[in-house]
This record gives structure tokens, C-alpha cells and sequence, in this order.
């Protein structure tokens, strides 16, 4: 019997006999309509005519394409679960239907059963490759998931803005795509059982709020960072100037003018400045989960020799803790992810005359405002600009009858600094993370430049302001020195 033949006796016919059930029938009208309606999605956006909604993109992305393959799956278990039934009964026939291809109707029939398998593997393929990189987009990891919705607001606007964030929470290779999507699908039994996590908190999974920082399962930062700021060149030095608003009527404006010596390496292989120091081999022993308590400090010496600075709580023991070899993420911690506290987010709003500081009294009451106590963003988005009106109602109406469009303004800055950074349902408000550059708000550098880390030969670490930035202006009212480079 010719190899067709016998594959029309024995699979197409049997197949076409069996395949007229409910079940089969069933799973090729839920197949073909996620197939037509993801095609037609996928038409919207080829012409640009696609909406950015995140929850879209689940339905046509995740959703559709899983009913797609659901579908297709139901036809064979039709087919299974029909030929057991007439088995089982003794009504399967010795001879199926004969295939007659001579019958023009039939072969159209074949045809299109044909183009139908050609479309649905082609279907398939696209929808997985889109599934894919749908869940690695931004879009999925930031809006899909409100639990996420402080860390994608500091995103959106920080300078990584433009890095996906596959780029570093998942690392290359098919092990790390396994594990974070493991650890994707924890998070979202996690979400999903959160309303009934107070009924049996022992035993319902919940995700945490805040989200812990920081993350412990990040790729080295020679993974991520420095594939796209390489170390081992020389950057030198950067002029910062910083400016704060005094708490009286004139919001008295001062400045801080600081040289960082941020240096590197050089063409030589010099190590200097704040990066050289650091780009040596340091590891560090933290003794809590946010890495701010360092007792223990290990420096390789350039000729191999290992240092050791510990502080004087240890009395020579051994600290028990996370140990770490540090890289750029131990001082840049936020570097995607910045929540700036109340007094730099309004000092910088002032600054940039987002909040104009001719307003009378703007930073104390402004500050005072951003620090109250909100159950959520939305009352804080009624409270706040509502505030700041009835402040200047009571204490100065001159203001408000001259000035309210600044005064209207100034309100709505407020709102915009406080949902960057305050989110009561998770739990974060002004603090809550910490950030490690600097040391003026937070520990940051004095983690371990406190003059506390000591090594048994009395070498210490530094905490000589000079060796990280000279200052060249401290709280001064415009700066002479701002006047001599002509930024003034």
C-alpha cells in the first residue's frame, strides 16, 4: 500500500471520524477565536494603532495566547476521550468514512484544514515570542503589578529610565530566564492570595511591604553596570552645587559648592579619587539585612597583602553577617530605583522654580505638608494643595489674591514630590530607603569612613573630608566663588 494511502487509512480518517465530537469542536472554535483576535491586535499595532494599557497586554499577550494553546490541546483530547467512549460501548466500525478526493467540497475542506495548521503554528510561534517579551517589558514588570507601582514611579524617572529592567534583574542563559520567572511566579501566588493572607498568615503567602532593599539576587555589578560605564576609565573630578531654603518668611536661599574627587583609572592604571579606592578588592561583613551596620572591612593591598578594619564594637571578634565583595551597587544602591527624602525634594523643586521661592513661608509649610500623615496618595492629593490654601487663607490672604496661580502651583509640585516618593499602601514613605551616596541623610559613606574602623597595625580608615571632595563653599548665600566661574 503506497505510504499515502496507508496514512489516509490509518490517521486521517480515524482522526476525522473521531474528531466529530463536542470536545474537539469546542476547542477548535476557542482556538480559532483567540487566533483571529490576537491577529487583529497585532494588525492595531503594525498600523500604530495599539493602546499602551499594561492590562491590554496581559489579555493578547498572556491570556489569548494561552486559550490559543488550550484550544488546540482540547482537540486531540476530544478525539482521545471519544474513541475510548465508542471502544468501551463496542461501536467503534471495522471500516471508517471513506476520503474521497475526487469530492471537490472535501478537498476545499482539506485545504483549509491545511492553511488552518500552516496559520495556528505560525500563531503559535509569534505568540510566544510576544508572550515572552511582553513579561520582560518594563510596562509588564512596572504597571501589571500595583505591588511594583513605588519602584516603577522611581524609574520612570530616574537616568535609567531608558534600561529595561531584564537588563538587570535577569541574567543571560536559559537558567537565569528559569529562575526569575520561578521567582515571577512566586510573587504572583503572592499577589493573588493577599486578600486571605490575614485570615492564616502562616500559612496564605503574602508579599512583603515594603519590598526589601536591597536585593539580594541582583547579577555582579561588572554584569550590569559596567557594560555600559566602564571603570577603567579616568573620569576625574565633577562640581556639585547643592542649594537649601532656610524656614523663614524669606526662604532664604544658601548653597554648598563641593569638587567630588569621583577619579578611576587611568591610562597608566592609577588608581585614584572615590571609584580608584573602591575598584580595588574590598570585601565587607554586613550584620543586617539593609547592609548599613559594617562592623568588619578586608582591603587587598596593591602588592597582595590583605588589611583588616574592624569596628571597636567587635572587641577583636568576628562579626556573624552577610559577606560581601563590593562593587558599584554598595554605594549606588538606588541608582534606578532613588527615593529622595522631603527637604532635598522640596530644596530641589525650589531650586529649579517648580515651587517659586518668593512665596512667603513656602518651605516651612511646603515641608510641613509633604511630612503629614496620608492613608493614601489620593488623600494626600486633596489634602495637600488644600493645606497650602488655607495657610495663606489665615496667615497671609495678600498671597492668595495676588499670587494664586503660584500659589495653585506650588500645591501641585507638592502633590507631584509626595507620589514620587510616599506610596501608604506599600507601606514606603519618606526613608523608608535608604540611599548610600553621601553621607548626609543617611549613613552612606560613613558606614565604614566613621573613624571607628581600625586595623591591628592602627592604620584606619580614612574619614579625611579632602579625600572624597573639597569643599569650596559651605551654606553660603550666593557663593563667591559660583560669581569667579561665572555661574552666578
Amino acid at each position: 500500500m503506497p505510504i499515502f494511502e496507508k496514512f489516509r487509512e490509518s490517521w486521517v480518517r480515524p482522526a476525522l471520524f473521531f474528531g466529530n465530537n463536542p470536545v474537539s469542536l469546542a476547542g477548535g472554535a476557542v482556538t480559532s477565536a483567540a487566533g483571529v483576535t490576537m491577529i487583529g491586535y497585532w494588525l492595531m499595532e503594525f498600523f500604530g494603532r495599539s493602546n499602551a494599557n499594561p492590562y491590554l497586554g496581559i489579555i493578547f499577550f498572556l491570556i489569548l495566547p494561552a486559550l490559543f494553546i488550550l484550544g488546540l490541546a482540547l482537540i486531540p483530547v476530544g478525539i482521545v476521550l471519544r474513541r475510548r467512549a465508542l471502544q468501551k460501548a463496542g461501536q467503534i466500525p471495522t471500516e471508517f468514512p471513506k476520503i474521497d478526493l475526487n469530492d471537490r467540497i472535501f478537498r476545499h475542506g482539506l485545504d483549509i484544514v491545511l492553511l488552518a495548521t500552516i496559520v495556528n503554528l505560525l500563531v503559535v510561534a509569534i505568540a510566544s515570542y510576544r508572550g515572552a517579551a511582553y513579561m520582560d517589558s518594563p510596562q509588564f514588570c512596572g504597571q501589571s503589578c500595583h505591588v511594583m507601582h513605588p519602584e516603577y514611579t522611581a524609574y520612570r524617572i530616574s537616568a535609567h529610565s531608558h534600561v529595561p529592567c531584564v537588563e538587570c534583574h535577569i541574567g543571560s542563559g536559559a537558567s537565569s530566564y528559569f529562575a526569575a520567572k520561578v521567582n515571577g511566579t512566586k510573587q504572583l501566588i503572592e499577589v493573588t492570595f493577599h486578600p486571605f493572607a490575614h485570615l492564616a498568615p502562616k500559612i496564605v503567602p503574602d508579599y512583603p511591604t515594603p519590598i526589601p532593599s536591597p536585593v539580594t539576587s541582583l547579577r555582579p555589578a561588572r554584569e550590569i553596570c559596567e557594560s555600559c560605564h566602564t571603570p577603567a576609565k579616568f573620569v576625574g573630578e565633577k562640581l556639585l552645587v547643592e542649594s537649601s531654603f532656610a524656614d523663614d518668611v524669606q526662604n532664604t536661599e544658601t548653597q554648598t559648592v563641593l569638587v567630588l574627587h569621583l577619579g578611576g583609572e587611568d591610562s597608566l592604571s592609577h588608581l585614584t579619587g572615590i571609584h580608584g579606592v573602591h575598584l580595588g578588592h574590598i570585601e565587607y561583613i554586613a550584620t543586617d539585612a539593609g547592609r548599613t551596620t559594617i562592623p568588619w572591612v578586608e582591603r587587598t593591598n596593591p602588592d597582595g597583602t590583605k588589611t583588616v578594619f574592624t569596628a571597636s564594637v567587635l572587641n577583636g571578634a568576628m562579626p556573624r553577617g552577610e559577606r560581601r565583595v563590593m562593587d558599584c551597587i554598595d554605594c549606588h544602591n538606588r541608582a534606578a530605583h532613588t527615593f529622595v527624602s522631603a527637604e532635598d525634594a522640596i530644596n530641589r523643586a525650589m531650586a529649579d522654580g517648580a515651587i517659586n521661592p518668593d512665596l512667603p513661608w513656602i518651605h516651612k509649610e511646603g515641608l510641613a505638608l509633604l511630612k503629614a500623615n496620608y492613608a493614601s496618595q489620593e488623600e494626600a492629593n486633596a489634602k495637600i494643595p488644600a493645606g497650602l490654601e488655607a495657610f495663606y487663607r489665615a496667615s497671609n490672604p495678600a498671597v492668595l489674591s495676588t499670587r494664586a496661580a503660584l500659589v495653585k502651583a506650588a500645591g501641585q509640585e507638592l502633590v507631584t514630590l509626595y507620589s514620587e516618593n510616599v506610596f501608604p499602601s506599600m507601606k514606603v514613605t519618606w526613608g523608608t530607603h535608604p540611599n548610600n551616596i553621601g553621607h548626609i541623610e543617611y549613613p552612606g559613606c560613613f558606614r565604614c569612613h566613621d573613624g571607628d574602623h581600625s586595623a591591628k597595625n592602627g592604620a584606619s580608615i580614612t574619614q579625611d573630608c579632602a579625600a572624597c571632595h573639597n569643599l569650596l563653599a559651605v551654606d553660603e548665600a550666593k557663593p563667591k566663588v559660583l560669581s569667579d566661574i561665572g555661574m552666578q
